[in-house]
């Protein structure tokens, strides 16, 4: 928040900035409405030992009322378009069947002989308290969940329910929703009525405030910290999901600024549309493939609607994540199958379970001091053969019915690729024998995203079908900086000459090899690095759907023999500054 925020909000429409975490893109105006939610704050009575029951009774029946709730709302989202909210509902269903909700309190109204709204508090400052020591960025987000499946209980026992006060009389329809925090089944409860933009105190890059509003693409900024009391309702604001800015009660050049900005980005938007169908090849006549990168199989819609060439990175963990029991293979395979069968022959790569140790997949807590030099991604399967096989598995069946690639993430060393490599033999084998149809040639890649593994290439490309540079994990092992880390993330640079050298090193040796190679990081997504990128010798990109179309804009405004002679003294720059200021004429 800017310095003096507060003292600004003490005035009335007096104009102060916020600053936080820009989860969701884009540029959103309206007025605030404030989301109140239910407070944690209870009051704190005795009671006869002749009322415990009574009061256990009581405190029973509103876990189920919340039950009942959270089942309808997640059957109610299950089949529509809303389908990838259901997950998030399931969350909080299997925190409230866990004893620590179930039965804890209960047995706290029998040994103080309290009202149940403190029985709950008291075990949720339990609860709550033990997330103090995770390290993990999600795990410790996890903490959000239970709070909120405690507020939904108090809500039930004090017998209001949580629902949006809306005013239908306004014509305004760009309502800005301004909350401490919102859960999934909140969303659900909203997605009927119109609203521009998320604003939020809580939350982070992972929570699930921030994976909610880019499936609804809309602006979204968390980790505000005191929007709700500083933001009165209906107060005119202006929401900077790009930049992370929240500008409140904007003066008259501001809000023109702005509104200017937004009309813009809308008219960019509607330009770039005529895009989608045209090939992506550059001035000189160089095809490029433009794929996008997908979380869930309802991801789908934005990428037709983008134009995408295919899917170069279907992030598969998501159909593990924030569930007790695990997908089975029939399950993967529809996940797989439908995501196949609606590209309709373009190709579709799969990333094999890019999880670890620090985000246990039935909901325990990670013990690795350092979760992003632990037991992750392509390791953890390893060490987890079965889970492995399964997985393999679906991903062959579904191969059948289209161009499916199955890619392994973070590669280290040649002993890894050739257990990698001997796992799909065998799956390949068992399906065999039980008569089941795959197609026998699916392509195997790797991702590159360790510099080991960028810098002993050959070793590996021997073995790969294709490659795909992870370049944000690839940026930080390099710069051995966290980026979700406040205190390190402005480290974080794409443009560093180790991280550039390594990157043109990767495209120069698959290029040597015949082997396609691709980027699938955010660097993939940036307009501002694509004629680097293409200088460097990349021809295949994999992004978010939103950034595909303007990639493609740059890629058919770009000369490669014109941008040559400027992107070999780039990566022969050693001065940061000067490094910068050829990016710019680059770009120019």
């Amino acid at each position: 928040m800017a310095a003096d925020g507060a003292a600004a909000s003490a005035a009335r429409n007096v104009c102060f900035t916020m600053h936080g975490i820009g989860v969701s893109g884009g540029i959103a105006i309206g007025h605030a409405h404030l989301f109140l939610g239910m407070s944690t704050e209870v009051d704190h009575y005795q009671i006869p030992s002749h009322e415990v029951s009574r009061e256990q009774r009581r405190f029973d029946r509103a876990v189920k009322e919340v039950r009942e709730e959270l089942k309808g709302l997640a059957e109610s989202v299950r089949h529509s378009a809303a389908s990838e909210l259901a997950p998030f509902v399931n969350v909080h269903l299997m925190l409230l069947e866990d004893a620590a909700f179930s039965e804890a309190p209960r047995e706290i109204i029998a040994e103080e002989k309290c009202n149940a709204e403190w029985a709950l508090r008291t075990q949720l400052d339990e609860l709550t308290a033990q997330f103090g020591d995770i390290q993990d960025e999600y795990l410790r987000e996890r903490e959000t969940d239970v709070r909120q499946v405690a507020e939904r209980i108090l809500t039930a026992l004090a017998g209001s329910k949580r629902l949006l006060a809306m005013r239908p009389t306004r014509e305004d329809a760009d309502m800005i929703l301004v909350a401490r925090d919102l859960s999934p089944a909140d969303v659900i409860l909203f997605r009927e009525h119109p609203f521009a933009a998320f604003v939020t105190d809580m939350g982070g890059a992972t929570s699930h405030t921030a994976i909610i509003a880019r499936s609804l693409a809309i602006p979204a900024i968390v980790a505000l910290h005191h929007s709700r009391t500083l933001i009165r309702e209906d107060e005119l604001i202006i929401v900077d999901g790009t930049q992370g800015v929240v500008i409140v009660n904007p003066d008259r050049a501001v809000l023109a600024e702005y509104r200017l900005r937004q009309n813009q980005a809308r008219l960019e938007r509607e330009k770039l549309k005529r895009l989608k169908s045209a090939p992506a090849a550059t001035l000189d006549g160089t095809p490029v493939h433009l794929y996008a990168n997908i979380e869930l199989p309802s991801d789908l819609d934005a990428v037709k609607a983008a134009g995408a060439a295919g899917i170069g990175l279907f992030r598969s963990e998501f159909l593990f994540m924030n569930r007790r029991e695990l997908p089975d293979e029939d399950e993967q395979y529809e996940a797989y199958r439908s995501v196949v069968e609606g590209m309709k022959g373009r190709p579709v790569t799969i990333r094999t379970l890019d999880i670890g140790a620090d985000k246990a997949l039935d909901g325990g807590e990670g013990s690795a001091e350092n979760p992003a030099l632990g037991l992750r991604a392509i390791r953890y399967c390893l060490a987890e053969p079965r889970l492995f096989n399964t997985q393999l598995r679906a991903i062959l069946r579904a191969s059948r019915h289209g161009k499916a690639a199955i890619l392994i993430p973070m590669l280290s060393s040649w002993a890894e690729l050739n257990q990698a490599a001997a796992a799909v033999e065998r799956a390949k084998e068992e399906l065999k024998a039980e008569g089941e149809k795959f197609d026998p040639f699916v392509p195997v890649g790797g991702m590159i995203e360790i510099p080991a593994a960028a810098i002993a290439l050959p070793m590996f490309v021997r073995k790969l079908d294709f490659l795909s540079i992870g370049t944000n994990d690839l940026i930080q092992y390099t710069l051995a900086i966290d980026r979700s880390d406040d205190a390190v993330a402005h480290l974080y640079d794409p443009l560093h000459p180790a991280v550039l050298s390594l990157i043109a090193g990767v495209i120069r040796t698959a290029q040597q090899a015949e082997k396609p190679a691709a980027v699938c990081g955010e660097m993939a997504g940036d307009v501002a690095l694509t004629r680097l990128l293409l200088g460097m010798g990349l021809r295949h990109f994999s992004m978010h759907p939103a950034s595909l179309l303007p990639v493609k804009q740059r890629v058919l405004t770009t000369s490669l023999p014109d941008i040559a002679p400027l992107v070999a003294r780039i990566l022969k720059a050693d001065d940061p500054e000067k490094l910068v200021t050829l990016v710019e004429k680059l770009n120019a």
